[in-house]
């Protein structure tokens, strides 16, 4: 894990504020409460405070631009000063994203029009709340989330389509697989899911909508067992796995990690999801290079590719990576 992060922050790419950042650093932080390296504090603290000065992307309404203030939020709890310039910029955004009406059209008919949104848009409210005692941040996440649920979830596949282009509406602009089943993203349903585990992580066990919540991380997770590929990793399209070469870690580590978080905090069956997040790690590892470079990501899209191999590499997949690893570890003790 340290190999894994150290790497990653000698080879930064895009805008600190990003969501590919925002993944990422959510793994090193995760990865920091597991080994305390300094090389990796010191590298959240210079992306916050010095290279973003706390502040956020330019979209309010985008839950894109959220999702780097989940890494503020954990750093202003470790903070002995706990200075409101940490929680200010994104305690702002979410005021303003509770009241006003998206502003763009199109695909975009509510706030979380995409399923990737669950990882980045949920958690960061749910945090906010529980951070602050201002509960509505969470209320108001909770609203957003069943839109999305009601819009991409299909309750026979125990997964989520991408957005409303992936979702089976009876015409010709409906897409399929080559081998006639419906499209389902590994790396959509990976941040779907690590995204549950994260708020699952911050509700209270007598919140109304916690039952909600553990029904569909747990219904992914036994869908997800159940179409792991022999060598542990799930693959770019995940009812068509055979048509995608290569396991793609991006989605393979937020489902590792999920189902080792599952196991570690007795959500889910030891004797089912133990062996399969233990045999995903394993095949995580032989997708790290030497050096610490993490391979086989898939590159920024919205559907699933086959555009990558052991050299192909982001910051959110050294993140999902580091997530996992920070659960792994936990199983192991």
């Amino acid at each position: 894990m340290n190999k894994a992060a150290e790497w990653q922050i000698a080879h930064p790419k895009h805008s600190q504020k990003d969501w590919t950042n925002g993944a990422f650093y959510a793994g090193m932080f995760a990865a920091w409460e597991t080994t305390k390296s300094d090389a990796i504090y010191n590298a959240m603290h210079a992306m916050a405070a010095d290279s973003n000065k706390w502040r956020l992307a330019r979209r309010w309404y985008h839950a894109d631009d959220h999702v780097i203030a989940q890494t503020y939020i954990d750093l202003y709890r470790e903070s002995a000063k706990k200075e409101p310039v940490m929680l200010q910029a994104i305690t702002d955004t979410m005021r303003k994203f509770l009241i006003e009406p998206y502003p763009v059209r199109g695909i975009e008919i509510i706030k979380w029009w995409w399923c990737d949104a669950l990882f980045m848009g949920p958690p960061t409210m749910v945090k906010l709340s529980m951070t602050t005692g201002d509960k509505s941040f969470m209320k108001y996440s909770d609203v957003c989330y069943h839109e999305c649920y009601d819009l991409l979830y299909n309750k026979e596949e125990h997964l989520f389509a991408r957005d409303l282009n992936y979702v089976i509406k009876g015409d010709s602009k409906d897409r399929f697989e080559n081998n006639g089943k419906r499209i389902f993203w590994s790396r959509g349903n990976g941040w779907v899911l690590g995204g549950l585990v994260r708020i699952l992580k911050e509700l209270p066990a007598d919140y109304p909508e916690r039952p909600f919540y553990e029904t569909v991380y747990k219904e992914m997770c036994a869908k997800i067992v159940d179409i792991q590929q022999a060598d542990g990793l799930w693959r770019a399209s995940l009812l068509d796995p055979e048509a995608y070469p290569g396991g793609e870690v991006s989605g393979s580590g937020f489902f590792c990690y999920s189902l080792a978080w599952g196991v570690n905090n007795g959500l889910l069956d030891a004797a089912t999801y133990a062996p399969a997040a233990k045999k995903a790690w394993a095949g995580l590892n032989r997708c790290v290079a030497e050096d610490g470079r993490v391979g086989w990501v898939q590159p920024i899209g919205a559907d699933p590719r086959k555009n990558f191999g052991a050299d192909s590499w982001e910051v959110y997949g050294t993140g999902a990576f580091l997530l996992a690893g920070s659960e792994i570890i936990k199983m192991k003790k």
